[in-house]
């Protein structure tokens, strides 16, 4: 049975994936299935031009067997354009794959021919109004009150004030972080705060509470939209 991959950049974006799949309940056709499982996510710890060409080398013996139909690549978009990005998979799609056809805009599959065999590849970049990464959009979608988050707005005005700075990037993992252990941790919880109340551990918080995101949040819609061409 032919299956459809994703290749993402962490861990975490496939913990995030999957949650965003599981609240969509798509339905899951034999024929062309997103299979939520280990092999399926290929995380590759990191934006990097050899890791995603490996990645992408990896799944040659699974295409050349028939047992992919649909390639999916999500990165961030950080500060970078679009055109940039798509420009980064193109290089390393066409060093994987020589002839391969080149991508032009996200969420638009091009045929992908491999030993006679054909599978469609798709791109997504992760982002918010065009920038960003994960973490950009999880403090986009919070969905329960957040005051020791919003609180680190006064600690970066005091660094500001004393000459220090904090990148926008990394002012927004530190917001998640505290959003997740101090204003969504229940007490139980932050018994074990590392595994079960921090981005470390992510996969628990992806499974056991959902609830603290807004899957149904507009900051989705593209990336829905991507998820469902998989359909």
């Amino acid at each position: 049975m032919s299956s459809n991959i994703l290749i993402v950049e962490s861990k975490n974006d496939k913990y995030f994936l999957q949650a965003i799949i599981r609240h969509l309940n798509l339905n899951i056709e034999v024929a062309s299935p997103i299979i939520i499982s280990e092999e399926d996510y290929r995380p590759m710890d990191g934006l990097d031009k050899t890791k995603l060409t490996e990645a992408l080398k990896d799944l040659k013996a699974d295409i050349q067997k028939g047992e992919i139909e649909r390639l999916g690549i999500i990165i961030d978009i950080d500060n970078a354009q679009e055109s940039d990005r798509i420009k980064f998979i193109n290089e390393c799609v066409q060093e994987a794959f020589t002839e391969a056809p080149l991508l032009v805009k996200v969420k638009e599959f091009v045929n992908l021919t491999l030993d006679g065999l054909n599978i469609q590849l798709a791109c997504y970049f992760t982002n918010l109004d065009g920038q960003g990464e994960l973490e950009t959009v999880l403090k986009s979608i919070k969905s329960q009150d957040s005051v020791h988050a919003d609180c680190l707005k006064s600690w970066k005005n005091c660094l500001q004030q004393h000459g220090q700075k904090i990148s926008v990037k990394d002012f927004n993992k530190f917001w998640v972080d505290m959003y997740i252990r101090f204003d969504t941790c229940s007490k139980s919880e932050k018994k074990q705060a590392e595994r079960k109340c921090s981005m470390k551990g992510f996969d628990y918080v992806m499974m056991k509470e959902p609830a603290i995101w807004n899957f149904e949040h507009h900051a989705l819609n593209d990336l829905k939209d991507f998820l469902r061409l998989f359909c």
